[in-house]
């Protein structure tokens, strides 16, 4: 018995129309929708504010309004986080919707994961629920939930269990459903969308990706026919890597192991992922914290031709004596060398020179600062001009996270006719600890001839942020290049590639079953996505940086 579990969304703006193609692509059981990010909380915090009936995704609304009866046709259940701050108001929202259509669906919803009332002084304070809300809802007979903050592979461990009847010490099987949720969670990211080696296949328009789970917990990730993209290993390598860190991958119902996943290409587009083992859950919950961090502004000044240095040491020196009475709180200058000698046109003999500021005040960092870049538009550097004319200061969020225990989440199932089942706690608990350091593949022979080559030729990567931090997954496809690869990347060896990351704490995690190693980066990403802290506020391109990285590499591997 298989329970087909396709994902429509990956973030709040993803593909409008992939939840018809989801839809009416093939067959499927459950369709989720993923739409909740670190930074989507704050944006939907500002919305709240705003509004009080707010804080949901309203594009899942509309979508709903196009494919609701498509789905309840064709008997497939809705299961989405979209409800984001405002649970229940969305929910309330999609009864008043069927209603309209009349459609006879039954609209549950979860609740417990706002703690914001415990947490003054910010916009939202959410704790990462589990599946076993949504599983309950499901049994209850649900044609939709819709949830707040729950992890992610929550939207995939809720109908799994509700499907298979596992209780909350199944922890294998749970693992195995937060493994295939995990690569769901970022849609087409597991089919081609943002890979390493996009090129081996037509990545124009990937389709969406589904799991194909069994009682077991193990899963196929697969997609429709016919659809864009491509799934092998790689793909679904490059999804488990994102934003996770080492062996341990832990949630509120299961420690998923990383280090045990077997993956198998099991033909075109599917990839067969099993071998997953699972330990009790850690005895806190996750509470992502967002709340604003003050005002910011930014001005890039376009410097041309000769002598970039010197021109950006002059507006330097002139904007810091212009701010010399408001004394932003922050001030970060950074010179990105885009251009190039003899360059054949304006755009590639120019390089950006950007100043960002922070201050708890928007006056300080707002007309003030904007009236002095513009006011050295005929007195600066010749060739004076910038990207866009600086505006007024603009809010900027923080994130942070605490943990709670389990029991300081009132964690309840609400059904389509308002009745309450609680959700009990996990009862068997276990502290994290690091896993031992895995035995490494004997290495490559030193005699091996090399050449000067980027990494990229002969290895993968893919990054993303975690809060402040950031990780870099790395793997390789072949026996012998995990054997170059697992003695060549070492901490010392990332911090020579990526200097920004020298004087930052960085951890190395071996996952030799994936032939692949995971970097954390602690730091990097200052106070999170939201405080735009450097120019990739979110890491997504870091591991493209690796990857066009020179060092010596066995000619035998390119």
């Amino acid at each position: 018995m298989t329970l087909r579990i396709g994902n429509a969304s990956g973030f709040y703006g993803d593909r409008f129309d992939a939840v018809r193609e989801m839809l009416t692509g093939g067959e499927l059981d459950v369709l989720t929708g993923d739409y909740l990010a670190e930074l989507t909380m704050l944006i939907l915090g500002r919305d709240r504010l705003k509004d009080p009936g707010a804080g949901y995704a309203r594009t899942f609304l509309r979508q709903m309004e196009e494919c609701l009866g498509l789905a309840h046709e064709r008997g497939v259940r809705i299961v989405t986080n979209a409800g984001g701050l405002n649970p229940s108001g969305l929910a309330e929202e999609i009864r008043q919707l069927a209603g309209r259509l009349g459609l006879p669906v039954r609209v549950a919803h979860v609740e417990g994961d706002d703690l914001t009332a415990r947490h003054p002084g910010n916009l939202a304070a959410h704790a990462y629920l589990g599946g076993f809300g949504i599983a309950t809802c499901l049994k209850e007979g649900a044609d939709v939930v819709v949830t707040g903050r729950v992890t992610d592979a929550a939207l995939v461990t809720g109908p799994a269990a509700a499907h298979f009847g596992w209780g909350p010490k199944d922890y294998d099987r749970l693992a195995g459903a937060v493994v295939a949720g995990h690569v769901l969670e970022c849609g087409a990211q597991a089919t081609g969308g943002n890979y390493a080696h996009f090129q081996e296949g037509d990545v124009r328009r990937p389709g969406f990706p589904l799991a194909e789970i069994h009682e077991d917990g193990t899963a196929v990730i697969t997609k429709h026919p016919g659809t864009g993209g491509f799934v092998d290993v790689g793909t679904v390598t490059a999804q488990l890597l994102y934003e996770t860190a080492g062996a341990r991958y832990p949630g509120p119902d299961v420690t998923a192991r990383l280090d045990t996943i077997r993956l198998t290409q099991d033909g075109p587009d599917r990839v067969q992922i099993d071998g997953v083992r699972g330990e009790a859950p850690p005895p806190t919950l996750k509470v992502g914290l967002n709340r604003l961090g003050g005002f910011r502004n930014e001005v890039a000044f376009v410097l041309t031709g000769l002598d970039i240095e010197a021109k950006a040491a002059l507006v330097e020196q002139q904007m810091a004596e212009a701010m010399a009475k408001s004394r932003p709180a922050q001030v970060t200058w950074d010179l990105v060398r885009t251009d190039r000698p003899d360059a054949p046109t304006e755009e590639t003999a120019s390089a950006l020179l950007r100043l960002v500021v922070r201050d708890p005040d928007q006056e300080t960092v707002g007309r003030t600062f904007s009236g002095a870049a513009v006011e050295l538009a005929l007195a600066s550097y010749p060739g004076f001009h910038v990207l866009a004319p600086p505006g007024k200061g603009t809010p900027y969020g923080v994130f942070e996270d605490v943990y709670v225990p389990h029991s300081a989440v009132d964690h309840v199932a609400v059904l389509h006719d308002g009745h309450r089942i609680p959700v009990t706690p996990a009862h068997d608990i276990l502290v994290l600890e690091e896993v031992p350091q895995p035995p490494l593949p004997e290495p490559l022979p030193v005699t091996e001839p090399t050449r000067r080559a980027p990494l990229g030729l002969v290895a993968g990567a893919r990054s993303g942020d975690k809060g402040g931090n950031a990780n870099i997954g790395v793997w390789v496809r072949t026996d012998e290049a995990w054997r170059w690869l697992a003695h060549t990347l070492t901490v010392d060896r990332l911090c020579e590639l990526l200097p920004e990351t020298a004087e930052l704490r960085v951890t190395r995690h071996p996952l030799p079953n994936l032939r692949a190693l995971n970097f954390v980066v602690e730091g990097i990403l200052g106070e999170g996505v939201a405080a735009q802290h450097r120019f990739d506020p979110q890491a997504k391109a870091l591991g493209e940086w690796l990857r066009s990285r020179h060092l010596d590499i066995p000619e035998a591997l390119l």
